[in-house]
Order: C-alpha cells, then structure tokens, then sequence
C-alpha cells in the first residue's frame, strides 16, 4: 500500500512545471487523501533516489521549504527554485499564488 502511494505521489510530481510549485496538502487531495499530507512528505522525503522526482518543487501549504533539511547543502532546495525563475527570501517563496501549480489526477 505505501510503496504503491509513494509512487502515485511521484507521478504526480513528476507532472510540475518547471518554475511552479505545489503544496504537500494539494497532492494528496488530488489522489483523494486530503488528509494524507504528511504521507506525502514522507513520500518525499524517501524520493532522493529518484533524479526524475524533481522533490524541490514541493512545499508546505504557505509556501515555506520545510523540505529542505532532506536536501544535500543546506541552500540546495533554494537554489533548485532560483534557478528556475521563483525568488526565495526567509525560506519562503515570494509570490507564492503565483508559482502555485493545482496538481490535476
């Protein structure tokens, strides 16, 4: 059962734009767990040995980087998100509506 939602949430990561940002909360509603949030962040947190899960693309409902402890480098999380366009200040994405992509199933 986990693996199998693991990889559910995967494809739907996969699926982010590049220069857009969803929330823990908002995949798991797209899969019908609305209250499977934090599953989806142990999902993940075990997604690093996936190079396709681009996993920094993925924050907490107010945009905060909460992830980004599970990052190599302490700034690696900030700087995968600068480098696609989305300005970071405090461990926050400015302009969060914005960068905000609804995850669709």
């Amino acid at each position: 059962m986990e693996d199998n939602f693991f990889e559910r949430v995967y494809d739907i990561v996969r699926q982010i734009p590049e220069g857009k940002v969803t929330s823990y909360g908002a995949i798991a509603k797209a899969l019908g767990s609305a209250r499977s949030a934090r599953m989806v962040g142990w999902a993940m947190n075990a997604s690093h040995g996936h190079d396709d899960v681009p996993a920094h693309r993925v924050v907490n409902r107010f945009g905060m980087l909460s992830g980004k402890h599970h990052f190599a480098g302490t700034n690696l999380m900030q700087q995968l998100l600068e480098n696609e366009g989305i300005a970071v200040v405090d461990n926050q994405i400015v302009d969060f509506e914005k960068h905000f992509w609804q995850p669709k199933i």
